[in-house]
């Protein structure tokens, strides 16, 4: 199981579904074309609440590019700390995913980040014909290559991929379902179990949701192994809308603050 250590990006990767354990190789069919629920444009803001803090805030953009020839979606992904929290521990994190715009396969991923004087710089190229990693550690001049899962996706190409590929038929309470992930240099295996519909008070309004819940290490971090929450919206673009977290100390809230260029209508029920 992965361990929480000091450098783990909190913010961001509670943000980006990545509480995850580690596990046996998972069957993942092939991914095949499908109509992605997002389009080149699409920017979203969120607000990370400690407490009665508001402690950071993180962006989530996509834009059409090309990669070696190859037409891809780079999605950008930036968070920080904000206010008194920047005081106290700041926070500066910058990921780039380059990826198949049909299958929602990592080609190319970037993680460039500054946490409280920890900083890391490295690139990872996949290469998912041989199921390899190359790793690229920039900040220690190291080059590394790795054995990967079937269809592994990189933090970022993840959010991605899970809401393409969630499934469509309706799913039983407690179900699960899984992919493979790999991060810096190993490889994971990523869990969300399905709690059912909700519908969700917010800032633009009651938007119905789907709910789920990573399985998360207990101990250092959270109080239990599923003290994470998630709500995406019911809808096509199956958009995060809040994440809840039950910490050792307190709790941690991240919720939309905003959105533009979202590729279907986004469906909010005003009273």
């Amino acid at each position: 199981m992965m361990e929480i250590k000091k450098n783990t990006p909190l913010i961001f990767l509670l943000f980006c579904f990545s509480f995850i354990l580690k596990g046996q190789e998972v069957s993942v069919s092939d991914p095949v074309e499908n109509i992605v629920p997002f389009k080149a444009g699409e920017w979203f803001g969120f607000r990370i609440h400690y407490g009665i803090f508001n402690a950071s805030y993180a962006t989530l953009s996509l834009t059409q590019d090309t990669l070696n020839g190859i037409p891809v979606i780079h999605a950008k992904g930036y968070g920080k700390t904000t206010g008194l929290a920047r005081w106290f521990f700041k926070v500066e994190d910058h990921y780039d995913s380059f990826f198949d715009e049909k299958k929602i396969i990592p080609y190319h991923f970037i993680r460039d980040i500054y946490e409280g004087g920890y900083t890391k710089n490295l690139e990872i190229d996949f290469d998912h014909e041989q199921q390899l990693a190359h790793v690229n550690n920039k900040k220690e001049q190291k080059k590394e290559t790795f054995k990967i899962k079937k269809n592994s996706q990189d933090i970022l190409s993840a959010f991605y991929y899970l809401r393409t590929f969630y499934p469509e038929r309706d799913m039983i309470v407690g179900e699960d379902f899984d992919i493979n992930m790999f991060f810096d240099n190993e490889n994971y295996h990523f869990k969300l179990k399905f709690l059912g519909k909700e519908t969700l008070s917010s800032k633009f309004g009651k938007i119905k949701c789907v709910k789920f819940r990573p399985v998360v290490q207990a101990g250092r971090v959270f109080k239990e192994r599923e003290s994470v929450t998630l709500w995406v919206t019911d809808d096509k673009n199956r958009i995060p809308l809040k994440v809840k977290a039950d910490l050792a100390i307190g709790s941690l809230e991240i919720d939309l603050d905003n959105f533009k260029n979202v590729k279907f209508p986004f469906n909010i029920f005003v009273d």
